[in-house]
């Protein structure tokens, strides 16, 4: 398995960074992603402890946050990014209603009441968010939830809770599909070059090439 590191520092020579800071009880990757020239920046799942993204962003220009999908741990600093930097929030239409009812992100059955800000712009597949010289490609794998994205670019796919190393997201929850889920990872991210660096939403990096080969749910 590739280290985050690693990977990391491998593209911090290149036009991208990439930070990534664990945040919340549930341990969210929540990754920070600047165009060196730019120096734009999108936040990929704020889920918590706002004021160290804050702190790591520092001088960059956030133009997007970005939510992989609508759940609690994923979406909850996303109030206090937007007030901090007065960007828009990202996600895809299936999961839209998610940010607005605590039910639905699931924030309610752990005790809280968590919502955020409605989306400013909804995603579709296909869809490319531009940061600065960084083209982030859509990519919708619903499964662990209905409206649940990928981010691709540069040889990078920030896969959220679709695919981790040596496993893949959850479909037990409302709006969940195994079979979906088993669709979405084989025909729209195996199909990328094996030594694409996989960021997901929990957990270590790895690669495609890596789960196409030891990913127990995938053979």
């Amino acid at each position: 398995m590739i280290p985050l590191a690693i990977a990391l520092n491998e593209y911090k020579e290149k036009f991208m960074k990439i930070e990534q800071l664990v945040v919340g009880d549930l341990g969210v990757n929540c990754y920070i992603v600047s165009c060196e020239r730019t120096k734009e920046a999108a936040v990929i799942d704020p889920g918590a402890n706002a004021k160290a993204i804050l702190d790591k962003i520092g001088d960059l220009k956030v133009i997007a946050i970005i939510n992989t999908h609508g759940h609690a741990d994923h979406i909850g600093a996303n109030k206090k990014i937007k007030d901090a930097t007065h960007t828009d929030i990202l996600i895809h239409r299936d999961d839209a209603q998610m940010l607005l009812e605590s039910r639905l992100n699931l924030s309610v059955f752990l005790g809280e009441s968590i919502e955020s800000y409605p989306a400013d712009r909804i995603l579709n597949s296909g869809d490319t968010v531009n940061i600065g010289d960084i083209i982030l490609k859509v990519i919708h794998t619903p499964g662990h939830t209905k409206g649940g994205i990928c981010l691709y670019t540069d040889g990078i796919l920030f896969s959220g809770d679709t695919l981790f190393a040596e496993s893949i997201g959850r479909t037990d929850f409302p709006g969940g599909s195994m079979q979906g889920l088993i669709h979405s990872v084989t025909e729209k991210l195996l199909i990328l070059p094996d030594d694409t660096r996989v960021l997901p939403g929990h957990g270590p990096s790895t690669t495609i090439g890596w789960e196409r080969m030891h990913n127990q749910f995938l053979s």
